[in-house]
């Protein structure tokens, strides 16, 4: 069972974390709410509406942009392609329009152009605008990602190891970014993270997860001082390090 008994609500003021160990169902809470899996059992609602067995394209049409573990972006196109490809889905016209070249296609491509520099700029990208993704540092390539999503205009969005791989400094840049996209644009946050740093620093409110089923939610202080917290996450780790030490 990859998720029993689990439930959540995200409000629009939300920046909430999700921990636990591997394996402990975090990835297939953004699968499910995604639509990218439907549940066995259980319902989700949108707004008040149940969106269960939606298509992924009708979940993210609704407002909901995620970013996968594994980074996603089209490496062959440049920064702000991969930042317009988002745009597409609100302010891109018909596949006829598109193919005849009318004067209509032209002006929904410049305003979703003008709308991927400010994006870019947002980002802290609008230099990097012509690079081929696909060239770009890894940290950087990662907050493409969370600028593409953006792109989207969503109300929530599902940021999943956001800071995986980075060093220090690029973490900083991305927490940053993601603080900027919850406060500046209104946008509820969903963040499944391994550096426990960043999400005691950046969440107000963290959910932990162990084998699948719900384990604590609270406060980052109250996380940090939960006994079953500390014993099933925090104690997975002691235990790796007394296994490597003999």
């Amino acid at each position: 069972m990859a998720l029993e008994g689990y439930s959540i609500r995200i409000r629009s003021n939300d920046l909430i974390g999700l921990i636990g160990p591997n394996g402990a169902g975090k990835t297939t809470v953004f699968n499910l709410l995604s639509g990218v899996l439907s549940p066995d059992a259980g319902r989700i609602f949108w707004r008040g509406a149940d969106v269960t067995d939606r298509p992924t394209h009708v979940i993210a049409r609704l407002g909901l942009a995620r970013t996968f573990q594994n980074i996603r972006l089209f490496p062959d196109l440049s920064v702000i392609e991969n930042v317009m490809a988002g745009l597409h889905m609100r302010h891109g016209e018909g596949v006829l329009t598109t193919l005849l070249g009318l004067p209509r296609f032209h002006r929904a491509e410049a305003t979703i152009r003008r709308r991927a520099r400010e994006v870019l700029e947002l980002a802290g990208l609008q230099a990097l605008g012509s690079i081929r993704a696909g060239d770009l540092a890894y940290g950087d390539q990662r907050r493409v990602e969370i600028a593409r999503a953006l792109a989207t205009e969503p109300r929530v969005l599902l940021l999943d190891e956001p800071a995986a791989g980075m060093n220090p400094s690029e973490t900083q840049a991305v927490v940053e970014l993601i603080r900027r996209v919850h406060e500046d644009f209104a946008v509820a946050v969903l963040v499944v993270e391994h550096d426990m740093r960043l999400i005691m620093s950046l969440c107000r409110y963290i959910q932990v997860l162990d084998r699948g089923r719900f384990l604590a939610a609270g406060t980052p202080e109250e996380i940090q001082t939960d006994p079953a917290v500390v014993a099933a996450y925090l104690g997975t780790r002691r235990r790796r390090a007394d296994a490597r030490d003999h």
